[in-house]
């Protein structure tokens, strides 16, 4: 028996009406969704630490959730493993005529228009007209903005130079301060502003060459690395983080930055 075909059977027996596991057994589409999101994050996760010990692991526990959901589907009688592993190989091999079809090889902007030409046809097909119809709403909100952008810039709607995406963010700077200045503050109308900020952010990031989202990872992990070691600092002067002054943080902050 081979590793798959063992995983498969694996699954299917925790789900067996009668001698599978009980919890394996009560979940639903609905239920495994939160687990694929943590299983995915801690792929990225060491993926990021360059861990590929643990990386072997979490990429079996996301592919567990792909064998869980095809069980499910399979009991349904919707589709099973095979039919997702000829689905993706149908559209790989579709997505690339250049490498498995007639199609003469070409540059990289050739690819990627062509990229976007068999997207555009296979919404088509779902009956999705847009060209954002299959973004997933449940995408994180930088990634997904990015992708939004992504996808208007394919059909050319798009600024072509950086003038006019820097200006938009300094118009969105100052529309955010101007509801922030109110004398009666407008939470809903400030929050919008904000968004549109963040929003004119990853349309710059993008122009720029950046994902956000990495972009923001890194500044995460930035962040994280010089706080604890600000903690560190006062705690060697003998105080707690609540007891510190702003000043003081802020002078062990500064120390953190000039050492690297």
């Amino acid at each position: 028996m081979n590793a798959l075909d063992r995983l498969l059977g694996i699954m299917k027996t925790l789900r067996d009406p009668q001698n599978g596991c009980p919890w394996d057994r009560q979940q639903t589409f609905a239920t495994i969704a939160p687990y694929t999101l943590e299983e995915t994050y801690e792929v990225l996760d060491a993926i990021q630490r360059e861990d590929f010990a643990d990386l072997r692991g979490e990429l079996g526990d996301l592919l567990f959730q792909i064998v869980f959901y095809a069980q499910m589907a399979s009991e349904q009688g919707q589709f099973n493993f095979d039919d997702i592993c000829h689905a993706i190989s149908d559209k790989m091999e579709r997505r690339h005529p250049h490498i498995f079809g007639d199609a003469q090889p070409a540059d990289s902007e050739q690819r990627v228009a062509q990229w976007e030409r068999n997207k555009a046809a296979e919404r088509a097909e779902k009956a999705q007209h847009s060209a954002l119809d299959d973004i997933p709403d449940a995408m994180p909100a930088l990634m997904k903005a990015y992708k939004i952008q992504k996808r208007c810039s394919a059909v050319g709607f798009d600024w072509d130079s950086l003038g006019p995406v820097l200006g938009k963010v300094h118009e969105e700077i100052d529309e955010v301060m101007h509801e922030a200045q109110q004398a009666v503050v407008d939470e809903e109308k400030l929050e919008e502003e904000i968004g549109d900020l963040l929003f004119a952010t990853v349309n710059l990031s993008r122009h720029l060459g950046s994902k956000a989202e990495t972009a923001l990872q890194k500044a995460n992990r930035k962040f994280e690395r010089r706080f604890r070691q600000v903690e560190h600092i006062i705690a060697e002067r003998g105080l707690t983080m609540s007891e510190a002054t702003l000043e003081q943080m802020e002078e062990a902050w500064q120390q953190i930055k000039q050492r690297e």
